[in-house]
């Protein structure tokens, strides 16, 4: 879509160039400076269209820029008083990495969890196109399989791309999967090319083209990712090499593709900022010098420097027709552009309310927080719990008399979540009670009322607060919480209760897998034996037995040797029938998860957990039932639940 700016933006229109002059004219515009190559001076604005041949610069030593990046001290940011005037891309786009770059700094997402987020992707803004494509590494088994599954939802948006290293092995992958466009990666700053490849620049080129030349004899569009763009020798190798990618594009009739990539966040959106570090520069010398068109360049960020957005922003504005992000910003080291954070930044500078729908940012926060366990901060924008709460008296009173005093737009119609409640001498009980169901997330046939007893205690020690003291300020989230937890402690889970749900969690999926065993069902010595290997493996289930459908023990297993000799008080043949975990299964045929209890044989604190046994028909056959020790278990929680994610995809693979 294009920008519905009009008659306002005529100058970066039709006429653009003399417009842009005139505007120089006026601003009192120097002419460049001779830049990075000591043969070619920077001429971005007199020289549109890539008609310039640009030569390849290649020197005898790497240029690591010093002056800019002396590695002791914090980079430094140079001007040369060369100011550009914005020129929007004509169409802006957003792409995203989420399961490429948004994952290496974390585990990897289970199957499961991959098709979730892409669903949430294609919600969000890929029904209207604005969310183009979606990355995918291609090198295991998971990876193609998130291919396949993304596949098959049959989006249009966003469209499943690939990303590889610049090998032909690799591109070989990308044919084979029938993609027909991938990210290469193409390194562009002497550190990489002759500090990480050991290449001479020509080597690269040679390299990056021949591979791109490849790509496109296969029918697949290369989109090359300049790694490192923002410390690279920008005339003396970046335009050289993307003008030869463009010769490439016009003899095949593809396109092809550039990522500009500020790999280390070094890049500045600052007017007059020299290169390689100005954004700004970078990609007006890309469009209007190399002649690659705004529509196939695109600009991926890091947040090393907190400039992620601005520089993403930035690049939008100065002809870049694509920005990369992940959803809230996750990626390598310091994260990438946060996707959310571009959608808002679209709407405002297009007006275009229809291109996203802003509501499901709501969900994607609850997932990430339930589903991949990861706390988003509470001052984080859209999503925190407290993005749009205050704790000044006078902006509460605000909030009190209309909302938008304060909010910065509506967030129950924008986001579904209203303006969270403040807590001042004026809030009054019902407000206390409102509190307590919405911030500790209450079913609704929990909630409390304003005449709970305890809601008037924590009104009346709010008040003493105000009373006593003068207070002007709100009450926080953590007061309020403090308050709840001293005078309704039942609405909270003790950090025990937490550890009890992760335990029965994990030592539930190791005995239902147990379960499924081969061979478990005949309760024969096999049976047996898989009792021995599974203890085996999981030395902190202390106790392991099989039973027949009597509750009669036709076998078990002891982790450790030191109490073997207790256990055998427990012979083949007891009779467990009138144990609860014995009774449960063989009631229900589900599983059991017993509480957290000391162990008469060991003195441990354990969680018997226990499963019917099943055979081909359905029929309950006997019960297998593990004493856990909750400690040992507690200390393996991390691993275990990594397992637990590749269990459920080798399950998912097999359906």
């Amino acid at each position: 879509m294009r920008l519905p700016w009009g008659a306002k933006c005529a100058h970066w229109t039709s006429g653009r160039e003399a417009a842009i002059q005139n505007f120089y004219s006026l601003n009192s515009y120097r002419a460049p400076r001779a830049r990075t190559s000591e043969t070619q001076p920077m001429s971005i604005i007199h020289q549109p269209g890539g008609n310039r041949v640009l030569n390849l610069h290649e020197p005898e030593k790497p240029q690591l820029y010093r002056e800019l990046f002396p590695y002791t001290s914090i980079c430094r940011t140079s001007f040369d008083e060369v100011l550009l005037a914005p020129r929007p891309a004509e169409q802006m786009r957003i792409t995203d990495t989420t399961f490429r770059d948004g994952q290496q700094a974390r585990p990897p997402y289970t199957v499961k969890q991959v098709a979730k987020m892409f669903d949430f992707l294609h919600r969000l803004g890929g029904k209207t196109g604005l969310i183009t494509a979606s990355e995918f590494f291609l090198y295991s088994a998971k990876d193609r399989k998130c291919i396949d599954v993304c596949r098959a939802r049959g989006y249009r948006f966003p469209r499943v791309t690939a990303w590889i290293r610049a090998t032909k092995e690799d591109l070989k992958l990308v044919r084979d999967m029938e993609f027909d466009e991938t990210g290469m990666l193409t390194s562009v700053s002497d550190y990489h090319i002759f500090l990480k490849l050991g290449k001479t620049r020509q080597q690269a080129m040679d390299m990056y083209v021949d591979l791109a030349s490849q790509a496109l004899e296969w029918g697949i569009i290369p989109r090359c990712h300049f790694e490192d763009v923002t410390r690279a020798d920008i005339y003396g190798f970046c335009l050289p090499l993307a003008q030869r990618l463009m010769e490439l594009s016009r003899q095949s009739g593809m396109p092809v593709k550039i990522r500009l990539c500020d790999t280390m966040g070094y890049g500045v959106p600052w007017p007059g900022a020299a290169l390689p570090r100005s954004v700004q520069r970078i990609v007006r010398a890309f469009t209007d010098e190399a002649g690659v068109p705004g529509q196939w360049l695109e600009w991926h960020g890091h947040n090393d420097f907190h400039k992620v957005l601005v520089n993403g922003v930035t690049a939008w504005l100065y002809g870049c027709g694509a920005v990369n992000g992940t959803l809230f910003g996750f990626g390598e080291r310091t994260g990438n552009t946060p996707l959310e954070a571009l959608l808002v930044e679209y709407i405002s500078l297009t007006g275009d309310d229809a291109a996203a729908d802003t509501t499901v940012l709501s969900e994607v926060a609850q997932f990430f927080e339930k589903e991949l366990h990861y706390r988003i901060p509470h001052n984080y924008p859209f999503v925190g719990r407290d993005f749009n709460a205050t704790s000044a008296g006078v902006h509460a009173d605000g909030l009190a008399k209309n909302e938008e005093i304060y909010n910065i737009f509506d967030t129950k119609h924008l986001l579904g979540r209203p303006v969270p409640i403040i807590i001042t001498d004026k809030t009054g009980r019902a407000g206390v009670a409102y509190w307590i169901n919405n911030n500790l997330n209450l079913a609704e046939d929990k909630q409390v009322s304003k005449k709970h007893p305890a809601v008037g205690q924590i009104y009346d020690a709010i008040m003493a607060v105000y009373e006593e003291t003068g207070r002007t300020t709100s009450f926080s989230h953590d007061e309020m919480e403090a308050l709840v937890q001293r005078f309704m402690p039942e609405l909270f889970a003790t950090e025990f209760d937490q550890m009890k749900q992760l335990a029965g969690d994990l030592a539930a999926h190791l005995i239902v897998r147990l379960s499924r065993s081969p061979g478990l069902t005949d309760l024969s010595e096999q049976a047996c034996a898989r009792l021995d290997e599974f203890v085996h493996e999981y030395p902190f289930i202390q106790f392991c037995c099989l039973t027949d459908a009597r509750g009669k023990m036709r076998c078990s297993a002891v982790t450790d040797p030191e109490y073997k000799e207790v256990y055998e008080a427990l012979p083949v043949g007891y009779d467990f029938s009138q144990r609860e975990w014995f009774k449960m299964p063989m009631k229900t045929g589900d599983l059991h998860i017993m509480d957290v209890y000391q162990s008469h044989f060991t003195g441990k604190l354990v969680i018997t957990v226990s499963c019917a046994v099943t055979d081909e028909k359905d029929r309950i056959v006997g019960v297998v039932s593990g004493d856990i020790q909750l400690e040992q278990l507690l200390k393996r929680a991390r691993a275990l639940q990594q397992e637990v994610g590749s269990q459920d995809e080798a399950d998912s693979d097999s359906e």
